[in-house]
């Protein structure tokens, strides 16, 4: 039996199907329920859990857990292109290492007790969580469901819990020095309104190479806008028109939809990127190269946080692995259109 056979089975796609297995969103809960009720019956067993002994309980499964709420990680979360390719180097790397991938989305407001039952009814290897929006508190209680844990995309130093993450102070410190080198001096900073472990330490990469050289971030070019949006932003164009002909020559944004966001109000605005203004963004997702001007940015390794989570928590599941440890993965400047060189005055 093939998975095309299940489809027919259910009436419904073959896509539909795979989103059932891996507990990815996208389909009605009725949907999952009569996919799985037919797995179940059949005993269907997709190629990449052949190792597994049944579609529940695997013996070979990691599962990978995000909390949505109304800030960063939004219900379509997964649409935006930074948690696109990140998990889809999650899946590749579980496929090559021989292990399925359940996908869990909780609510905010369920998160504690969905864990719960998830890990209750469908024990996993272990956790792959999504820690971007979560607090110490949060982090771990799913420890105590699982302890084969490893948290990407924030670190809490003083937990005795695995993190992988960017770093992101790194990589906005690359990017404060390289605006220098062009001759910025004039420099604003466009902020998400939803803060986070990324945010802050990104500010406090910037902030330290502006010091190093003795520029200072005036508090009227620090502008706060939606993370998640990629239209203009009314509030950022209102807050440049009342800076008149005052603004500044450069712009660094906390995240690359904030500086796709930034350029289209700008553009709306008359400004010219980056004639008029520079821009440089950070996370190098795939819409960077897109954009016009191409989008000067940070880059992270993406692939390299997915390896090195599956790789760890599959070492726990075999218990070689007894160490706990907090990974930072170096970033890169990524070098495009958006930023413009300007003379010393």
């Amino acid at each position: 039996m093939k998975m095309t056979d299940i489809a027919k089975m259910a009436n419904v796609s073959k896509a539909a199907v795979s989103l059932a297995l891996s507990g990815k969103p996208g389909i009605s809960d009725e949907t999952r329920a009569k996919i799985l009720a037919i797995v179940k019956e059949t005993g269907y067993l997709p190629r990449a859990m052949v190792k597994a002994d049944q579609v529940y309980g695997l013996s070979r499964t990691l599962r990978f857990v995000a909390c949505t709420n109304s800030g960063i990680v939004s219900d379509h979360f997964y649409q935006q292109p930074f948690f696109m390719e990140l998990i889809h180097h999650i899946e590749e790397q579980c496929r090559a290492n021989g292990y399925s991938l359940f996908f869990s989305s909780v609510p905010y407001d369920q998160f504690e007790q969905t864990v719960e039952e998830l890990e209750t009814e469908h024990k996993s290897n272990g956790i792959l969580l999504l820690g971007t929006n979560l607090s110490r508190q949060q982090i771990e209680m799913v420890e105590r469901k699982q302890p084969n844990l490893v948290v990407i995309d924030t670190c809490i130093e003083t937990m005795d819990a695995n993190f992988i993450v960017m770093n992101n102070k790194m990589g906005a410190y690359q990017a404060g020095k390289y605006l220098l080198d062009l001759g910025h001096r004039q420099i604003g900073y466009v902020q998400s309104n939803s803060r986070m472990y990324n945010f802050d330490s990104r500010k406090q990469g910037f902030l330290q190479a502006l010091s190093e050289e003795g520029v200072h971030l005036p508090e009227k070019y620090t502008f706060t806008v939606s993370p998640t949006v990629v239209s203009s932003q009314e509030e950022l164009k209102n807050s440049f028109m009342r800076l008149e002909d005052d603004v500044p020559t450069v712009l660094f944004c906390e995240c690359d939809y904030i500086a796709i966001s930034t350029m289209k109000s700008l553009y709306e605005m008359g400004y010219r990127v980056p004639d008029d203004i520079s821009i440089i963004g950070f996370d190098n997702i795939q819409e960077s190269r897109i954009v016009t001007p191409e989008l000067t940015t940070v880059h992270v390794e993406k692939l390299k946080i997915a390896e090195l989570a599956i790789a760890k928590l599959i070492a726990g599941a075999d218990g070689r692995e007894q160490v706990r440890s907090k990974m930072w993965i170096d970033t890169h400047l990524v070098i495009r259109d958006s930023c413009r060189e300007i003379q010393v005055k």
